[in-house]
């Protein structure tokens, strides 16, 4: 399994900030917006990309679309949504991926990011698993049980034990929820300590090549959004932020080719991770998958979500996901 592949990685970004724009006399503002653009020095960018688990990494690395970037690229990779956007306030990471339900639960956090594109999984990533031989078979079976929720408070596999207590006529208080990070978890898991666990890719495909049983997953329940988001700090750097211009056209290519080439996809992935093979394509092979600019639909969608979230007290603030979202990065084609 090598759990420790998974573990925390976090690299220190770096990069400096251009000379300031000299104000031109004509052509008023688009003239010194172009000025601006012109003083970029690209080969003085750093852009550090968060990632989690390797995913990203591993589909840009294999579709090589980071291949002859101007500007110089750093991966800090995190096992889970809580850490990386603890990176993010810290300004040590310039993006991060992650679910919608983490991005909201940043956001209402006060962790200064904005949305710049979105991505598509199968909502079979996430799911409530138990061992294989254990006599709870329906999530009515749950009352008075405790579940292990990765990887913290506001994770999209809270979400889907919400959505599924409440489908079965139950609610959070007929629970006991427990929040432990995603490589501790399965350690535990696998070692018999824990007897319901909701959690998420690429952990969920390990624990269920290990046996475990599937009591139910995100399918009409979980939205299978989630967004990369880069740091108020970056976006606010002109260099950084022509940088993450560029890089979001660079990762639709990844997506694109990863979804034409999925086997050689998986190598590349299996490779980064250190997973087993049939756990890699598991985690790749759940359907095709997308990356995309942001549209209406992904933020009233994701709102409803955060309403919910906020109304069962999980969210410390109520979010109005517009003010979080920043189209002008990556508009559609």
């Amino acid at each position: 399994m090598a759990i420790a592949a998974l573990a925390v990685l976090v690299l220190a970004a770096c990069g400096e900030k251009p000379d300031d724009p000299v104000n031109g006399t004509a052509g008023g503002q688009a003239e010194k917006t172009k000025s601006e653009e012109n003083k970029i020095d690209l080969s003085q960018v750093t852009l550090v990309l968060g990632d989690q688990a390797g995913g990203y990494r591993a589909r840009v690395e294999a579709a090589k679309v980071l291949e002859g970037t101007p500007y110089k690229i750093k991966w800090a990779n995190f096992q889970g949504a809580a850490p990386l956007f603890e990176a993010v306030r810290s300004g040590e990471v310039d993006t991060a991926p992650a679910g919608d339900t983490p991005v909201l639960q940043a956001a209402g956090s006060n962790v200064p990011i904005k949305i710049v594109a979105t991505t598509t999984n199968s909502s079979k990533s996430v799911a409530i698993l138990v061992p294989e031989d254990s006599p709870i078979q329906s999530i009515a079976d749950l009352k008075g049980k405790t579940v292990v929720v990765s990887s913290a408070k506001g994770s999209i596999a809270q979400y889907l034990l919400i959505g599924a207590l409440k489908e079965a006529g139950l609610t959070v208080d007929d629970v006991k929820i427990s929040f432990v990070l995603p490589t501790d978890a399965l350690a535990a898991f696998t070692a018999g300590k824990i007897e319901v666990w909701a959690t998420f890719d690429p952990y969920n495909a390990i624990a269920q090549g290990q046996g475990a049983r599937v009591l139910r997953d995100g399918t009409d329940i979980n939205t299978g959004i989630g967004f990369l988001t880069a740091s108020d700090k970056a976006l606010a750097d002109p260099g950084k932020r022509a940088a993450i211009q560029d890089v979001l056209q660079r990762f639709a290519k990844a997506w694109d080719w990863s979804n034409r080439n999925l086997d050689e996809y998986a190598k590349v992935y299996q490779n980064q991770t250190r997973l087993e093979e049939d756990v890699a394509k598991a985690v790749v092979g759940r359907g095709e998958q997308s990356f995309r600019p942001v549209t209406d639909d992904d933020i009233k969608r994701v709102q409803q979500v955060s309403d919910i979230f906020y109304e069962l007290q999980v969210l410390p603030a109520k979010v109005d996901v517009n003010q979080f979202v920043d189209k002008t990065l990556f508009a559609p084609k």
